[in-house]
């Protein structure tokens, strides 16, 4: 049933539009470390990237100031690498709660500031 009401959901229809991709690897590297992961469903279109992971936490936050640091590392991890991929378009991440398929988009400050936590050197450093 979560799963179901995931997919129904109107926030997520980018996310399962036309062209969007589940379970996608994507790689690159960061800070000169590696990053690999996969991430649950990938949008790229002609105007944006989204990028979508599934949390089952229960009860999930209310608010993306109470999301896990660790969470939000993840997805400026893999933000990163997308923007190097796609550096001519927007880079949106979001997370889905699966227990109230409920979509938390995860505004780019709070990501910037989590990639900045892992104190990774930055390019040409």
């Amino acid at each position: 049933d979560e799963a179901l009401g995931v997919i129904a959901a109107p926030a997520m229809a980018a996310a399962f539009g036309p062209g969007s991709r589940a379970e996608a690897a994507i790689a690159g590297v960061v800070g000169g470390h590696v990053i690999s992961g996969q991430v649950d469903r990938l949008a790229v279109t002609a105007d944006e990237v989204l990028i979508v992971d599934y949390k089952t936490n229960r009860p999930p936050p209310q608010a993306v100031a109470d999301v896990s640091l660790a969470y939000l590392r993840q997805m400026a991890l893999y933000r990163a690498v997308m923007q190097q991929i796609h550096p001519d378009r927007p880079v949106r991440c979001a997370l889905v709660w699966t227990v109230e398929a409920r979509l938390m988009e995860l505004p780019a400050e709070r990501l910037d500031h989590a990639l900045r936590s892992l104190d990774l050197p930055q390019a040409g450093t």
